[in-house]
């Protein structure tokens, strides 16, 4: 008899994840919980919480038959026997490793409510980005219950926003790491099934536990480090006249390279890479790497340093001084087709401009609310969703977002209500420069 699954947290990982899987495994229960009873109403409505391309028509394939989302959380640990923690682990922002270690205090408290509430064995399963050897802290907690036998796993989620749900359906590889004991290897082929239901067997990756925690984390600092490589070379460009797209291209045709994550522009964001990478920085500091350490602080120190070098570059093209300009930000997401504004370079950006006195009008298709939400504290900010609306009388239109309407846009009609000389920042390298300069545009590239 297979057993039924309940993941503890409704997020960005626990939504989609516990969907697709509800979706190929339907012989099975699969509920999703969370203490915050708006997010779970969202889940249950025809307004689902999070934008994702394919999430709508899964969730609404299998809710209510397989899939159930609940506040419910002590009968939910009771009714199933494989537990997913899916809870968020930011970056701690106070005391010891303040700004690089993980807080693990959501993770903890739901640690205690298994052991808590657990009426049998259980199988618990780390699907949030946790520091390695924290299976350990879980099972120390998890023992304390001595009726019970809890197996924990490491299952490690590689989704990108945007592609989530392709990236559930036909993943690279799914990542299972369990105790190397009679018991451990049970419980790793009882979650193997779960993921054979639709993912080929060659894909489903079997480690220890230590091996799947680490990679998680190292598989996101060497992601984030090919965007702060490429962004490093993309000034090289600027200042000798070579143009950076056409360098990736070269590089990336190299087999042991790859195209992929070699496209210039604003800096990575998003939840995971600079968080993970700053979780890795504090871990080799731990155990005394400190050369390690400072090799993946650059990393960061380089997404941060392409932000503040995107103002200076407005800055200077602007006659040195923003002071009263009217900037039209043309996307606030992290990325196109998400929602999602959780470090976003678009925020720090805005928060540089502001500085330098400049007046903002913020435009995006899906992020606007969560852009009230993170620039609140800053004046002279409008929030606009059409964006031809928010390019009126604007000195420069700065594209933070490769959303695919805006090549789509009437730059002709752009231009003509804007103020001159009018200047477009494509810092996603998204629009087609030669057009915008034959319309009159004065264009500003990321490495051109």
């Amino acid at each position: 008899m297979n057993k039924d699954i309940v993941c503890i947290g409704a997020g960005y990982i626990g939504g989609p994840t516990m969907a697709v899987i509800a979706q190929h495994n339907p012989d099975r229960k699969v509920v999703v919980c969370d203490i915050n009873e708006k997010r779970i109403a969202a889940w249950n409505s025809d307004d689902l919480p999070i934008y994702e391309p394919g999430l709508d028509e899964v969730v609404k394939q299998v809710r209510g038959k397989n899939l159930f989302f609940t506040t419910d959380i002590a009968g939910s640990i009771r009714a199933c026997d494989i537990v997913f923690v899916g809870v968020n682990t930011p970056t701690k922002m106070f005391g010891r490793g303040a700004g690089r270690a993980s807080d693990l205090q959501y993770w903890e408290a739901t640690a205690r409510e298994i052991a808590k509430y657990a009426n049998g064995d259980k199988i618990v399963i780390e699907k949030s980005t946790l520091p390695v050897r924290t299976a350990a802290a879980m099972e120390a907690i998890l023992s304390t219950h001595e009726e019970h036998d809890f197996q924990v796993l490491s299952n490690p989620e590689f989704l990108a926003e945007g592609t989530a749900i392709r990236d559930l359906q036909e993943p690279d590889r799914v990542l299972i790491g369990g105790p190397d004991t009679e018991k451990g290897r049970a419980a790793v082929a009882e979650l193997v099934d779960v993921y054979a239901a639709w993912v080929p067997r060659e894909r489903i990756l079997t480690t220890n536990v230590w091996s799947a925690e680490l990679t998680k984390l190292a598989a996101n600092a060497m992601l984030a480090q090919r965007i702060s490589s490429v962004n490093a070379l993309a000034g090289l460009c600027e200042a000798t006249g070579a143009d950076v797209d056409e360098v990736a291209r070269v590089v990336g045709s190299d087999s042991r390279l790859g195209p992929k994550f070699l496209k210039a522009g604003p800096g990575f964001g998003g939840s995971c890479f600079k968080k993970d990478v700053l979780n890795l920085v504090y871990l080799c500091e731990t155990y005394g790497l400190h050369t390690a350490a400072q090799y993946w602080m650059g990393v960061v120190e380089m997404n941060e340093h392409q932000q503040q070098r995107i103002v200076s570059r407005l800055f200077g093209e602007m006659f040195n001084t923003l002071a009263n300009k009217r900037i039209a930000i043309f996307g606030f997401a992290f990325k196109a087709n998400t929602g999602d504004t959780r470090e976003t370079p678009a925020a720090t950006v805005c928060e540089l401009l502001a500085a330098e006195h400049a007046r903002l009008v913020v435009t995006d298709p899906k992020a606007l609310e969560n852009a009230r939400i993170d620039l609140a504290g800053l004046a002279d900010v409008a929030f606009e969703p059409d964006p031809y609306k928010a390019a009126e009388e604007a000195d420069a239109v700065l594209v933070m977002t490769d959303w695919a309407e805006y090549p789509q846009l009437d730059w002709r009609r752009i231009h003509a209500v804007m103020r001159k000389p009018a200047l477009v920042f494509d810092t996603r390298n998204c629009l087609d420069r030669d057009a915008l300069r034959a319309i009159g545009f004065k264009t500003l590239n990321v490495g051109k």
